[in-house]
């Protein structure tokens, strides 16, 4: 018998909005309740970020940092669902979510030697929740799911939010952590930042459903796609999604809908191959501090010596924290072998005294 189940489930999955393209408040009755300095400091970290975006891609072209996924266009959706939580969450990124790090405590110059893969990028302060990127695509689903779960058999009133691409939605880990959060009601928040192509491939030939938000429902999970280039939409919906979780009522997932502007990394992807001019013409008129900014200089919140004000610090800030990078010890090979075990084992202790004999010299 024929029947239109897949339609009568997806049809369900509206994209969540606040503002319009233009800025202007389209749903008052889910505005989320925020001072305006609140709202002053999402602008500003904003603004910071396309900043530090920008310089960090200089910096890679000039061979200053190492690796470097570009993160304009999906400023809302990072920093939103950042926005949302307390201290005492936890994220657990992929790759291309520095700024969450950054704004949860992490400080900037250990983001970019984590950038040249220097060991000391990855020693996390004592205080800052987060954990280093997850290189592996789809593998920080499966750890929020447990982290999750930690949190609340502990009692915890808190969560683990992680993040991953449309094309991390097309793993089996992403299956897995869904279907286990949901199975214990985990702590959890699972982001899917879809910005239509993971590294290259239209999210239409990744996955036959019209969102990822609705593969919640197969998880017995709640699910919401928002708009991802509305940095109130994107906090409104993490907002519930935290409350749901530390209430006991289980994981959400939400997918953004978003855009990056550069290419997916510094590391030779060329977005010309398979994105048109006409598609990225149609995102840029849906910028997210476009949008805001056009709503707080409604509101009479924002100016452009605010915003002058915002870029010279971020370009101040960036400047000191290479500084302290340049400043780092240089990585020795026995520092590699002697953070890998608390006691060696027998082929590493011969590798250890060998290189320990050649940096001598």
């Amino acid at each position: 018998m024929k029947t239109n189940t897949i339609d009568a489930v997806q049809d369900q999955f509206e994209t969540f909005q606040i503002l319009s393209e233009d800025g202007e408040v389209v749903n008052e009755a889910a505005m989320p309740e925020l001072s305006d300095e609140q709202l002053q400091e999402l602008m500003r970290r904003m603004v910071y970020t396309r900043i530090w975006d920008q310089r960090a891609i200089s910096l890679n072209r000039q061979g200053r940092l190492g690796f470097y996924a570009p993160v304009a266009g999906q400023e809302a959706s990072m920093l939103g669902t950042q926005f949302a939580l307390d201290k005492e969450d936890w994220i657990l990124p992929g790759y291309r979510d520095i700024p969450q790090l950054v704004f949860h405590g992490l400080p900037l110059y250990k983001a970019f030697l984590y950038s040249r893969g220097h060991f000391e990028g990855g020693q996390i302060p004592e205080g800052v929740n987060v954990l280093m990127p997850q290189i592996i695509i789809g593998a920080q689903i499966i750890q929020a799911a447990g982290f999750g779960l930690g949190l609340k058999k502990k009692g915890k009133k808190n969560v683990a939010i992680t993040y991953t691409g449309d094309g991390g939605a097309s793993q089996g880990d992403f299956y897995e952590g869904l279907n286990f959060a949901g199975a214990y009601k985990a702590n959890a928040i699972f982001v899917v930042q879809n910005n239509r192509f993971a590294i290259s491939v239209p999210v239409e030939k990744q996955s036959a459903a019209k969102t990822i938000a609705q593969k919640a429902v197969a998880a017995g999970i709640e699910g919401i796609q928002v708009d991802g280039m509305d940095v109130l939409a994107v906090y409104a919906a993490t907002q519930q999604a935290r409350e749901r979780a530390v209430n006991g009522e289980g994981p959400t997932l939400i997918e953004t809908l978003t855009y990056r502007y550069g290419p997916h990394t510094m590391a030779g992807d060329d977005p010309t191959r398979y994105r048109t001019k006409e598609l990225d013409d149609e995102w840029t008129k849906k910028d997210p501090l476009v949008r805001f900014r056009k709503f707080l200089e409604g509101k009479k919140l924002w100016s452009e010596e605010q915003e002058n004000k915002v870029v010279d610090q971020a370009k101040e800030d960036i400047k000191e924290a290479i500084k302290k990078a340049d400043g780092a010890a240089k990585q020795k090979v026995t520092d590699l072998i002697g953070f890998m075990f608390e006691e060696l084992p027998y082929n590493l202790k011969e590798q250890m005294e060998e290189y320990k004999a050649k940096e001598s010299k």
